[in-house]
C-alpha cells in the first residue's frame, strides 16, 4: 500500500510540474495588449528598469554601510607568542632574560566616534544620495516609455498598412476577373487585364515584404518590453482613439524643473556642495572615544598558561588633527569649488538644450500635425475618386487606365496618411519628452 502510495505521487508530479509551470509562463504574458499595459509590462521587466531597481538597492546599502560608523565599534583580538629564545637585558652589568616561554593575551575594545568629517558627510548626503539613485531610475522609465510607446505605435500602423494592403488586393483581384471578363467578351484587348495582372502582384508583393517588416518590428518591442521572443503579442489599439491621441495643447510652456534631467542636476549640485564642505571640514579634529580590557596569560609551562591572568583595562579619548599635509586640503577645497563651478555650467547647457529641443520637437509636431490632416482629407479624396472610377469603369464610362491611376492614388494616399499618423504620434512623444510630462 505505502509503494502504490509513492508512485501516485511521482506520477503527480511528472503530470502537474509542467502545468505550474505553463501556468507561470501563462500569468507572465500579456492578454490585453493595449499601450498602456505593454508600458507597464515594460517597466516590471525590461533589464534596465530592473538594473535600476537594483541600483537604488546598492545605494541603500552603501549608505547605511556609510552609517554604521556612527555606531560603537566593538572588536575582540587574541594571540598566542611561544618564545624560543628570551629577549636579553642587561641590568647591573649583568645580562639577564627578560619574560616567559608563553605568553597569549585577548584584548576586548570598544571605539564610538564622536566626531569625523566621513561619517558626517554620509548622514548629510544620504538623502540626495537616495534622490540620485531614484531619478536615475526615473530617467531610464521615461526613455523607456518614449521607446515602446513609439515601437507599438509603428507595429500598429504598420498592421493597419497590412489591412489597406489586403483591401486593396481584394478590390484588383476583382478589377481583373472584371478586365479578363470584358476581354472575353471582345469588349478590352488584352491589355486591361495585363495592367490588372501586374497591379495585384506589385500588391502581393508589397503585402509579403511588410508583413517580413512587421515581424522585425513585432520583435523590436519585445525586445523593448522585456517579453518573451517566441510568445505570441496581438496588439488592441482603437482606431479613433489612436487619431484622438495625436492632437496636443501646443500653448503649454516648458517647466525646466520637470525635466528629469534637471533635477538629476539639482541633486549633483547638492553632493558637490557636500562634498566641499567636506573638503572644509578636514580642518576639524577627528574625536573619538575608546575603552580596553586586556586579558594576560604568561607561564613557561604551556600547561598551566590559563590558570592565571594578569588583566588590565583602560579608557580615553582620542583628538587627530593633522597639522600639515603639504597644502593638500587647499587643494582639495579648491578642486570642489571647481567641480561646484562646473555643475553651474551644466545646469546652464542644460537649460540651453532644453529650450532648444523643446522647440524642435514643437515645430516638428505642428509641421507633422499638418501634415497629417492634409494627408487624411487626400485619403477621403481618394476613395471618393476610386469609388465613383470603379462604378463608371463597370458602367463602361471610364477605361480601365482611369481606374489603375485611381487605385494607386488611394493606396499611396493610405500609405502616406498611415506614414503621417506614425510622424505625429512620434513627434507628440518627444514634444512631452521635452516639456517633462511623461507619465507612466
Amino acid at each position: 500500500m505505502k509503494n502504490r502510495f509513492i508512485i501516485f505521487l511521482l506520477i503527480s508530479s511528472i503530470y502537474v510540474a509542467p502545468a505550474i509551470q505553463g501556468q507561470e509562463i501563462g500569468d507572465s504574458l500579456l492578454q490585453q495588449a493595449n499601450l498602456n499595459n505593454c508600458v507597464q509590462y515594460a517597466l516590471a521587466h525590461q533589464p534596465v528598469i530592473q538594473q535600476s531597481l537594483l541600483d537604488e538597492a546598492i545605494t541603500e546599502r552603501t549608505i547605511r554601510s556609510m552609517l554604521a560608523d556612527w555606531f560603537p565599534q566593538v572588536n575582540l583580538e587574541y594571540n598566542f607568542q611561544r618564545n624560543f629564545l628570551l629577549p636579553t637585558s642587561v641590568f647591573q652589568g649583568s645580562a639577564i632574560k627578560l619574560g616567559v616561554n608563553n605568553t597569549s593575551a585577548a584584548q576586548f575594545s570598544i571605539n564610538q566616534t564622536l566626531f569625523n568629517r566621513d561619517v558626517l558627510l554620509a548622514s548629510r548626503s544620504a538623502k540626495d544620495l537616495r534622490s540620485r539613485a531614484k531619478q536615475n531610475t526615473t530617467e531610464n522609465k521615461i526613455a523607456l516609455v518614449v521607446s515602446v510607446s513609439k515601437a507599438f505605435y509603428d507595429v500598429l500602423l504598420t498592421q493597419k498598412q497590412i489591412e489597406g494592403l489586403g483591401q486593396d488586393i481584394q478590390l484588383l483581384q476583382r478589377s481583373l476577373k472584371d478586365a479578363q471578363n470584358q476581354y472575353r467578351s471582345g469588349l478590352v484587348d488584352k491589355t486591361d487585364y495585363k495592367r490588372a495582372t501586374i497591379s495585384l502582384n506589385n500588391a502581393n508583393a508589397q503585402q509579403h515584404q511588410d508583413e517580413e517588416l512587421l515581424k522585425a518590428k513585432l520583435a523590436s518591442l519585445k525586445e523593448l518590453m522585456g517579453y518573451p521572443d517566441q510568445a505570441d503579442l496581438r496588439l488592441e489599439y482603437d482606431s479613433v482613439k489612436m487619431e484622438d491621441e495625436a492632437l496636443l495643447d501646443t500653448a503649454l510652456r516648458i517647466n525646466m524643473e520637470s525635466r528629469i534631467e534637471f533635477q538629476l542636476l539639482q541633486t549633483q549640485k547638492r553632493l558637490q556642495e557636500a562634498n566641499l564642505r567636506y573638503s572644509k571640514w578636514s580642518y576639524i579634529p577627528s574625536l573619538s572615544a575608546f575603552g580596553n580590557y586586556n586579558f594576560n596569560w604568561l607561564n613557561n609551562d604551556f600547561a598551566k598558561l590559563y590558570q592565571q591572568n594578569y588583566p588590565n583595562a583602560f579608557a580615553g579619548l582620542k583628538l587627530s588633527f593633522p597639522i600639515f599635509q603639504g597644502t593638500k586640503r587647499r587643494q582639495e577645497i579648491r578642486l570642489a569649488e571647481l567641480e561646484l563651478k562646473r555643475v553651474d555650467y551644466d545646469l546652464e547647457s542644460l537649460r540651453n538644450a532644453v529650450n532648444m529641443e523643446y522647440a524642435q520637437a514643437m515645430a516638428m509636431y505642428k509641421s507633422n500635425f499638418a501634415n497629417y490632416q492634409a494627408l487624411k482629407e487626400n485619403l477621403e479624396l481618394a476613395q471618393d475618386v476610386y469609388n465613383t472610377l470603379q462604378l463608371q469603369y463597370r458602367a463602361g464610362v471610364k477605361t480601365y487606365l482611369e481606374l489603375m491611376v485611381a487605385q494607386n492614388d488611394l493606396q499611396l494616399s493610405r500609405i502616406n496618411y498611415i506614414n503621417a499618423l506614425y510622424q505625429v504620434l512620434s513627434s507628440k512623444l518627444d514634444v512631452q519628452k521635452a516639456m517633462g510630462t511623461v507619465v507612466y
